[in-house]
């Protein structure tokens, strides 16, 4: 049995249906991970690849936009093996492909940065295996909708994200002052701010540790930025970090130094035995109390003090 996802097709539908149906065939063992759909909105469907001083360019659109992802349990697949039948079926529903580019043409790690893609777990990237379409229905510069698909294969599985924007019709829009506006409840986007300020900054702090003035143990949790870093590394495969601890001033270097590398090999194991990471995309160092971030005279400095850095290195 094969999967059907609706795809919006507003150019076709007319006034009377806004929205009308075209349906891409997903293989029987695709599960969908997540849907976020916003009835108003905005999308920057990319129109080409990573420009560097000019970053991506963009086509926006507003109205309907529909955002979903998919995971495909199939070791060894290629991503041209997932993209091409949802290609086709894009072609022959009369689609225009405007954009339609891999790792490499796309522009690499910095055309992935500078394109809306859902957070991990429920969409993976891996920046060694990756491809990118955009398709329009309508004129070039002012479509109907637009779709653009991302599919990136890992070792275990492949993973489809959809985003479907539709523009607005002319009667849609219209707010009266009497009118109740109605937010829709989303999650916060934590997994994209954390990987965005982790490459913009190279470095970002492992916050809500749990670590007391002369302990390396660290906590049950869970915790949230450990997450964060754990879903950054396993979208990420060719990246590595080193995970740096720092301690305040208390006691000699010497014991801080150990102190420090103990708590950052803490936070490594945690990474590896509780969400698969990869061993060789961890490094653990102590920097003890070299690099402070407050003053050591107070107690609030000496707690800021008592960190777990995640430093971004290089790709492998």
């Amino acid at each position: 049995m094969k999967h059907r996802l609706a795809i919006i097709a507003l150019a076709a539908c007319g006034l009377a249906a806004p929205a009308c149906a075209l349906e891409l065939t997903l293989p029987s063992n695709a599960r969908e991970t997540v849907e976020r759909n916003t009835p108003l909105d905005r999308y920057l469907a990319p129109t080409g690849a990573f420009q560097y001083g000019a970053g991506v360019p963009t086509l926006p659109i507003e109205g309907e936009v529909r955002r979903q992802a998919w995971r495909i349990a199939s070791p060894g697949l290629t991503t041209l093996q997932v993209l091409v039948p949802l290609r086709t079926q894009l072609k022959a529903a009369g689609y225009d492909i405007v954009v339609d580019c891999d790792q490499s043409s796309c522009g690499g790690f910095d055309f992935r940065f500078n394109t809306e893609v859902l957070p991990a777990p429920n969409m993976r990237v891996n920046m060694r295996a990756y491809r990118f379409v955009t398709a329009i229905d309508g004129p070039a510069d002012a479509p109907d909708s637009v779709i653009t698909l991302m599919v990136s294969t890992t070792a275990t599985a492949a993973f489809v994200q959809i985003i479907e924007a539709g523009a607005l019709a002319p009667d849609q829009g219209g707010v009266t002052p009497d009118d109740p506006i109605q937010t829709p409840l989303t999650d916060t986007d934590t997994t994209t701010d954390f990987g965005a300020q982790l490459v913009a900054d190279g470095h970002i702090v492992l916050q809500g540790l749990e670590f007391d003035t002369g302990t390396s143990a660290l906590g049950k949790g869970p915790f949230a930025s450990v997450q964060s870093l754990a879903d950054f590394l396993l979208s990420h495969p060719e990246i590595s970090v080193a995970v740096v601890g720092h301690t305040d001033s208390v006691g000699s270097q010497d014991i801080n130094i150990g102190l420090s590398r103990q708590r950052a090999s803490a936070v490594r194991q945690r990474l590896i035995d509780a969400y698969d990471v990869d061993p060789a995309q961890v490094q653990a160092e102590g920097m003890g109390y070299l690099a402070p971030v407050a003053s050591n005279l107070s107690a609030e400095g000496r707690e800021l003090n008592r960190r777990v850095e995640a430093v971004l290195l290089s790709q492998r």
